[in-house]
């Protein structure tokens, strides 16, 4: 099945997350309203979220209306969105092939389709990388997308039960969660958790403190993204939380009841979730031909085109180069923005018979949330340096980076809406989501 049925420029997206959603939405308003292109989006799911907020879905304190919706978002944006997972690429033909979607019952959906492309944008993002580690991909949870968070969050309900009832039969067994790495996705989702704990109690399920929360990080310090002074005052939080932190430790095993680390440590924990690392996925290495990084990467030069001309990556799956750094620009959503601009310039120039806008980083700091209980990060600017900064001020900051997301998605007058109608909503809902 050929999805090809005029002759405009066809630009095809592939991937949904941050910087592919502001990249089809602006395009959509650009080109796509005007007639001068066709804007196609391709997703395996059929709803985004700000991957940064996953934690809080994983949690269940996330309202759910933060999901927005493709094929709306496509109908008010002039671009079209297919649902379906990228299998393959043919640069000779300049195709890309889906694979067929199934129903949760085996049936198929919607059959596999190859899709033509005049410029093709990869922005699939990442996913976790387990290092090959024995037992990870068999016994432990991941938060790489919004499914993987919602099955967190029944497992968690689920596990949080049980532990209760077991707790009324006088089980001396406390719930343990086990969370690998303390980069800003286990810090958030450790502190995220500690007030899920609380708010459980109020609605009648109460541990009587028997909740063990623990992070299991391989270097010696949490959140190497961020300064010593930070990730210190960031751990002593954690430690007031009642967060039991085993640092410097290497996870070796991890088996249906626990935890292995290099030292012969056993960590017991009935949750375990996995947040040590990232990749891109693997199905992107040696995609026709495209050269790719160790970690699967797909390598862009200065512009974000890859080995291939029409072909650009942006995200988290793009090893960008960083001039003056021994490294490439750094997997965040505030480098998935700014990619988004710059591709989204280069193709309408393209179009207009002109070059492609060349890439540059600007690292604007850190933030790391830990929930109601503090914020701290870093804010690099030209006219005050490197500032740190902590408590209210850092919160109003990092909630910002999401405004600034939904403006990108929605324009400002939507997220207005948007943030007044979740205002209303706290006051007549749940505070967790039980099911």
């Amino acid at each position: 099945m050929t999805d090809n049925n005029n002759e405009k420029h066809k630009i095809v997206v592939v991937g949904g997350g941050a910087g592919g959603l502001e990249l089809v939405t602006r395009l959509g308003r650009i080109l796509g309203k005007k007639g001068l292109a066709e804007v196609t989006l391709i997703d395996a799911s059929s709803t985004h979220i700000w991957k940064p907020l996953l934690h809080e879905v994983a949690a269940g304190t996330l309202d759910e209306t933060e999901q927005v919706q493709y094929l709306a978002q496509a109908h008010r944006n002039h671009f079209r969105f297919r649902l379906g997972k990228m299998e393959g690429l043919s640069r000779a033909k300049k195709e890309v092939y889906v694979s067929p979607v199934y129903t949760e019952s085996g049936e198929q959906l919607i059959p596999g389709r190859t899709f033509a492309y005049d410029t093709l944008v990869m922005a699939v993002g990442s996913v976790s990388n387990s290092f090959n580690i024995k037992g990870v991909a068999e016994h432990c949870l991941f938060l790489d997308s919004a499914a993987q968070a919602f099955k967190f969050q029944k497992r968690l309900v689920e596990a949080y039960i049980k532990s209760h009832v077991d707790q009324n039969k006088h089980s001396d067994k406390p719930l343990s969660i086990a969370i690998v790495g303390a980069g800003a996705t286990g810090v958030e989702l450790s502190a995220e958790l500690h007030e899920v704990t609380h708010l459980l109690a109020v609605y009648g399920l109460d541990q009587g403190g028997a909740v063990k929360i623990t992070i299991i990080e391989a270097a010696a310090q949490l959140l190497p993204a961020l300064p010593l002074k930070l990730a210190r005052a960031t751990q002593q939080q954690l430690v007031k939380l009642g967060i039991d932190l085993k640092l410097d430790r290497r996870v070796t095993e991890v088996n249906r009841q626990g935890i292995t680390t290099h030292t012969g440590e056993f960590i017991e924990a009935g949750l375990k979730v996995w947040a040590a690392g990232i990749k891109a996925p693997d199905w992107i290495r040696g995609l026709d031909g495209l050269e790719t990084n160790r970690i699967n990467q797909l390598v862009v030069d200065e512009y974000l085109k890859t080995t291939d001309d029409n072909i650009f990556a942006i995200g988290d799956c793009a090893a960008c180069p960083w001039p003056g750094h021994e490294h490439t620009v750094p997997p965040r959503a505030q480098a998935a923005h700014q990619q988004a601009t710059t591709v989204s310039k280069s193709i309408v120039n393209r179009l207009a018979g002109k070059g492609p806008v060349k890439y540059v980083y600007y690292d604007y700091g850190s933030l790391v949330s830990l929930g109601k209980y503090s914020t701290v990060g870093n804010l690099m600017g030209n006219l005050m340096g490197t500032v740190t900064i902590g408590g209210f001020i850092a919160r109003v900051v990092y909630l910002s980076l999401y405004k600034m997301h939904q403006i990108a998605v929605h324009g400002y007058f939507r997220t207005a809406m948007l943030t007044l109608s979740n205002l209303f909503r706290r006051g007549a809902h749940a505070k967790i989501k039980m099911h």
